[in-house]
């Protein structure tokens, strides 16, 4: 039975995510100017107009997200004064603001506060959620314009009209039918403040709500993860049954999956998106086997006890159980989604690997499509190494990969492990940054700092918990690190689809390595698993590694 559900649940993704990558590719590259065409055409203005270079492309995108950084910070800074704050929620501290409005804008959604109580409506609705749309509209923007100058197409680059298709026509429709499920599944959504009852052992108790539904949606299909309230999916009121934890856990990966049928419909190279799409599923597909074998053991905690030969079941509601838990934390790490069902610091040492795994490669599918994005590093990577080994210049799509694409593909590889790894240094060595916030001693809590620090670099937003992250330090510096993580690889590789669009297509031979055969997919595996575990072996030997073999007495 555990097997079928999980069989199930990646089936019908994998079904919807092929016609969605279709209507994508309609929505991001119509082929004639349709009424919602020419609505946004004439909202953007003359800045529709223009054919943008990768360097003109990345600077509006730049200035579209400092301006979403601005705003967002004033709406925070303001909540105090500003409408639909029923419940009457005061001001925030500027270290907190700035942790969230980076969080928000580089769609990690990492909280460091508990939403029904820090946030008015008009902050989550004007501030949150906007950012939420937008943020995610970005990533879709951008892997567009990468496949497009990949693929020699002749439409027109454009951010502002790229991120409007996105946002108005992906985003806002897909929402609106999940929030619609949502409701009917039985999740609020309301602008009434806080309900005060009387419970049946007749004390009083203030029961927060909101528009949740609304929030949810774009939550899970942006790959945003941030949470109406502070526990997030395990709230009964964020995901009250098995339907609305189904609609949440297919929300979080459709569209992720569908942007890379959206490379190929764009690139017209679909079988090489197909040996791509393998790669991605088989990794899901194993890290989801190991956590739900894994979470399948006792917690050790219930050693010796009469409740030991059942499933870990600490941290999770039992109305996702064991098996429903490990689910959620695959997709959601794998997704760059970050939302969570249960309590990650309460898996079992190992199964937390998979979470932790999913983040350091955070190519699984990934963001909604920087997640394409940190791939395509790896297939330059790949490619590469692959031509030199056979003594040709290497290939990728028709254009010579040489040495200034590796110059700037290995930078985006090497960014993510050093904010991670300088993150966690730094944070060990000083304790009133570090070690005195973490909840638990020995591995545990050093897992606790690691997990946060991966959490921020790849954008995700999941929380190990059992640490006291709303501090100075741990606001600024997991601020600074989700900035990089997220515009940096973003910049670069909008450089590298330039500088290979700009370049003359070499004709196939006999020689070329093709991007198309389970060859290929065998590499670029190779090469995920090679690079990540060199990378970050050491740290998972003295996390969740050494934890495991201490429970177990070694």
């Amino acid at each position: 039975m555990n097997i079928l559900l999980c069989v199930g649940v990646i089936g019908i993704a994998v079904a919807i995510s092929i016609p969605l990558g279709r209507w994508m590719f309609y929505v991001m590259c119509p082929s004639q100017e349709t009424r919602f065409e020419k609505l946004l055409q004439k909202t953007i203005g003359k800045y529709s107009q223009k054919d943008q270079n990768w360097k003109q492309y990345g600077l509006a995108l730049m200035l579209f997200n400092l301006l979403m950084f601005t705003f967002v910070w004033m709406v925070l800074s303001l909540q105090h004064d500003l409408p639909l704050n029923p419940d009457g929620q005061e001001g925030i501290s500027s270290d907190l603001i700035y942790n969230t409005v980076a969080s928000f804008t580089t769609n990690t959604n990492l909280q460091h506060y508990s939403g029904e109580s820090t946030l008015s409506y008009c902050s989550q609705i004007f501030g949150l959620m906007w950012l939420q749309f937008v943020s995610a509209a970005t990533g879709l923007a951008t892997v567009t314009a990468v496949a497009r100058w990949l693929g020699n197409t002749k439409f027109p680059n454009n951010f502002y009209c790229d991120l409007g298709r996105a946002t108005f026509g992906i985003l806002l429709p897909l929402a609106t039918i999940v929030a619609l499920l949502l409701v009917l599944c039985g999740i609020p959504m309301t602008f009434e403040g806080a309900a005060v009852i009387q419970t049946l052992e007749g004390v009083t108790q203030t029961i927060a709500r909101g528009p949740v539904a609304a929030f949810v949606s774009i939550k899970q299909l942006g790959t945003n993860g941030g949470g109406f309230f502070g526990p997030n999916s395990t709230h009964p009121l964020e995901n009250v049954n098995f339907y609305s934890n189904l609609v949440e856990t297919l929300s979080m990966i459709i569209i992720p999956m569908a942007c890379v049928w959206l490379f190929g419909y764009i690139t017209n190279r679909k079988a090489h998106v197909r040996i791509i799409f393998s790669v991605m599923l088989a990794f899901l597909v194993v890290k989801l086997g190991l956590a739900v074998y894994w979470e399948q053991a006792p917690t050790p905690a219930l050693e010796g006890l009469a409740v030991t030969q059942n499933a870990n079941l600490e941290g999770k509601e039992l109305r996702f159980g064991a098996v429903q838990s490990p689910l959620w934390a695959t997709f959601t790490t794998c997704t760059s989604n970050g939302s969570v069902n249960s309590m990650h610091s309460s898996l079992n040492p190992l199964t937390s690997l998979i979470p932790l795994a999913g983040m350091w490669l955070n190519t699984t599918f990934g963001g909604i499509g920087v997640g394409f994005l940190g791939l395509f590093a790896y297939i330059v990577v790949a490619v590469f190494i692959s031509g030199m080994m056979v003594g040709r210049t290497p290939e990728y799509l028709g254009k010579k990969v040489e040495t200034r694409e590796m110059k700037m593909a290995i930078p985006m590889l090497l960014l993510h492990p050093l904010c991670i790894l300088l993150g966690v240094a730094i944070f060990c060595v000083i304790p009133s940054w570090g070690r005195d916030t973490v909840l638990n001693s020995g591995p545990h809590g050093f897992t606790e700092i690691l997990y946060e620090f991966t959490s921020a670099s790849a954008n995700n937003g999941s929380g190990f918990e059992g640490l006291g992250d709303n501090t100075v330090p741990w606001n600024i510096a997991t601020g600074i690190v989700m900035l990089l993580g997220r515009f940096i690889p973003i910049l670069i590789s909008l450089a590298i689809a330039g500088s290979l669009f700009a370049k003359k297509e070499v004709p196939e031979t006999i020689g070329t390595l093709k991007t198309d055969t389970p060859l290929f997919g065998v590499v670029l595996m190779g090469t995920l698993v090679f690079i990540g575990a060199l990378l970050f072996l050491p740290v998972a030997v003295l996390g969740p590694i050494a934890e495991h073999f201490g429970l177990i007495g070694w």
